[in-house]
């Protein structure tokens, strides 16, 4: 079965019943899986082929009355402008309407200026149906498809009012006139639609900034000469010129130059990287003193840059667990309110006797019932969250992993290369009759033959000028050997050294006489330390689990602060381990770069993975680590903490909001315009505290 995978930009979504709706509308044609986005407008269509096209699909979102664009390179530009004039224009019919609403307002605040019945019909009427024209259609299309949303509680409201009001002006009924009631409500929710919009643009802020890091143009060789072309136009193995303050437009290599790299917005890491000729650049980051010339690699949307877009855009449109409550509660809201709507009039005509105060409490209700700030809780502070995540280099594969990671409470990590670099250096010479120079430099002639880690370590403190070997051998497990200006030498395996015992000793031998002793280590990552006394601080327990010798990982162990560790194990025992700690009632972590980690990766209730670890551990892993730095696990953690708590907050809010005003309205405590801009505002409320999330930072 051949699947597609597309993203679509959705419009004309009003609250959570209609991204349900649209969901819905999707996920009942066979072959498809949807996930619509409210806080974001954007679905993720994942379809057989063989069953639906994309035109039929976008024909079927039509259908349910939304519009929907499929997002590429070229239409997020051309998206953006649409959706700028769209803004406009609403922004214009709100001005007018707010002015033909004015006067009738005018009349609650003065009552002895009460306008005549004909005016108020003049100016009353085409707010209703110029204005409210949104909110009849989308009310339409609503019950089209069979449910109901925002529009609907809207619509009925505010003609209830309108249709009393104009009943009791033509046929000189005796009561009061409520033109005022619709049309300021009308008003009032519009503005607060357009005050919501302005906002959700701005949840997902950090994915634009990302967008707008590649520069538009790029010098690029072209026969002999360097031009300036659109990014859009090259192509792997094109040469490209960087001057100084420029951004990289590829991803690629070093040819000449050496310069320092601001990769702040990609990996999160402050300070500049040094570059030169051999290292690898990445598109989006800012060359900031020298010229550089580079060979591209990836180009487009291949680049690293464009697959962190994805991977963010892809999680900000999953859910999380926490959403499923609101998800069952936004999918009756409407049908509930307009009942309670129906219940508040009988009971207050059954009370009083008048119709046109028994309709007032009713449209109060259903204009200050709000399924916006209910739908928007959730989505509104992921999308914040998982953006803010990405523009520090922590990638979460999905919402899940956002809401599990903020309740960790054991975290298993892996020693080399995780907490340790990874990499083997030179720490100690102990020559026996001979220099150290000799020493090092007899000792990485027989290395460099040699592609071993330890080998490597050994080549890369030596001078460059080595002296030849001959009859060079290499037996695995025992080490090498060859002959130096006639002489035999060998380099294996040496006796530990109390003075370095987190090192690995390896010994030189001219036939049977020990020239010296190197000691060779996996030095802690200079931040390894302080994130482990960040993840202790977060109360979470910490177990250091590794394949090497007691000796090291009983140092390295205690260097980092770390009380629990196991040495000597194997994959498997690393997967026991992680299934001990799930038994025991803990929600794991795992933490790893290497191969031999991803059993334990995939076991764990959430992992971690860092950027230079293997192919198989990034793909094992739920959150990916843009630097090799362990404090971003504490990063993540706290990051996640405060995007739940954002989500409580909004939730909790958006509940409460329901399950005070709603009885309120009915009660008749609640004036239709008072209710009109309560739910105006919720929404917004809601959306307004996801953005607080911007102000989080990594410590």
């Amino acid at each position: 079965m051949a699947q597609q995978q597309i993203d679509l930009q959705i419009g004309g979504m009003t609250c959570a019943a209609c991204s349900a709706r649209l969901e819905r509308v999707l996920n009942n044609r066979e072959g498809v899986e949807a996930r619509v986005n409210l806080a974001s407008e954007r679905a993720r269509l994942r379809f057989d082929v063989s069953r639906n096209s994309e035109a039929e699909l976008i024909a079927a979102i039509e259908r349910a009355g939304f519009s929907a664009t499929p997002i590429t390179e070229t239409s997020r530009t051309e998206t953006q402008q649409q959706r700028e004039a769209e803004m406009r224009h609403e922004w214009r019919v709100f001005w007018i309407a707010a002015l033909l609403a004015l006067p009738l307002v005018g009349q609650m605040l003065w009552p002895h200026a009460m306008l005549p019945g004909w005016l108020q019909w003049a100016l009353a009427t085409p707010v209703q149906f110029w204005a409210g024209a949104r909110f009849y259609r989308d009310a339409f299309h609503s019950l089209r498809g069979g449910s109901a949303n925002m529009a609907v509680l809207v619509a009925l409201g505010t003609t209830a009012a309108w249709g009393l009001s104009t009943a009791t002006w033509l046929l000189n009924l005796p009561g009061h006139l409520y033109f005022e009631a619709g049309a300021a409500v009308i008003v009032l929710v519009r503005l607060g639609k357009l005050l919501e919009t302005r906002a959700k643009s701005r949840t997902s802020s950090a994915i634009e900034q990302l967008l707008h890091l590649t520069p538009d143009t790029a010098l690029v060789e072209r026969d002999g000469q360097f031009v300036s072309l659109p990014v859009r136009e090259l192509h792997i193995d094109d040469r490209i010129r960087v001057r100084a303050g420029e951004r990289i437009p590829v991803d690629g290599i070093v040819l000449e130059g050496v310069s320092t790299l601001d990769e702040a917005m990609l990996t999160g890491e402050s300070m500049p990287i040094a570059k030169t000729v051999g290292d690898r650049v990445s598109a989006g980051t800012q060359n900031l003193n020298g010229s550089l010339l580079l060979r591209a690699e990836c180009v487009g949307s291949h680049t690293q840059l464009m697959e962190i877009i994805r991977l963010t855009e892809a999680a900000q449109g999953s859910r999380p667990p926490i959403q499923a409550l609101a998800d069952r509660i936004s999918a009756i809201f409407v049908p509930v309110v307009i009942g309670i709507a129906v219940l508040t009039f009988c009971a207050w005509w059954w009370i009083s006797g008048d119709l046109a105060h028994s309709l007032i409490p009713a449209i109060a209700v259903l204009v200050i019932a709000c399924p916006c700030a209910l739908g928007l809780a959730t989505p509104a502070a992921v999308t914040v969250g998982l953006g803010r995540a990405a523009q520090h280099g922590i990638l979460f594969r999905n919402a899940t992993a956002l809401e599990t990671a903020s309740r960790i409470q054991a975290l298993a990590l892996d020693k080399t290369g995780t907490l340790t670099c990874g990499r083997p250096e030179l720490v100690a010479l102990k020559p026996a009759g001979i220099s150290a120079d000799h020493l090092l430099r007899w000792a990485a002639a027989l290395e460099s033959g040699s592609s071993h880690p330890l080998a490597s370590a050994i080549v890369r403190a030596a001078p460059t000028d080595l002296p030849a070997v001959s009859a060079f051998r290499e037996t695995p497990g025992l080490g090498v050997e060859g002959n130096i200006d006639g002489n035999p030498y060998r380099v294996q395996a040496g006796e530990p050294d109390a003075s370095h015992p987190k090192a690995t000793w390896l010994a030189l031998w001219q036939g049977e006489r020990l020239l010296g002793r190197i000691a060779l280590a996996d030095p802690l990552r200079s931040t390894s330390a302080l994130a482990v006394s960040r993840l202790k601080a977060l109360d979470i327990e910490l177990w250091m689990l590794t394949g090497d010798n007691p000796k090291t990982a009983e140092a390295i162990a205690h260097h980092a602060g770390i009380t629990h560790w196991q040495a000597g194990i194997k994959p498997q025992d690393k997967l026991a381990h992680i299934a001990q700690l799930k038994e025991g009632g803990k929600i794991t972590a795992m933490a790893g770069d290497g191969i031999n980690d991803a059993p334990a990766l995939a076991a764990a209730d959430i992992s971690f993975s860092l950027a230079a670890g293997s192919d198989i551990a990034l793909e094992a892993a739920d959150i990916t680590l843009m630097r090799d730095d362990l404090n971003g696990i504490a990063d993540a953690i706290d990051l996640s903490r405060a995007t739940l708590t954002k989500i409580r907050q909004n939730l909790f809010f958006a509940f409460a909001y329901n399950a005070a005003a709603i009885p309120l309205a009915a009660a008749g405590l609640l004036n239709p315009v008072i209710a009109g801009a309560a739910m105006a505002m919720s929404s917004v409320s809601v959306v307004s505290n996801a953005l607080l999330l911007k102000r989080w930072r990594p410590h």
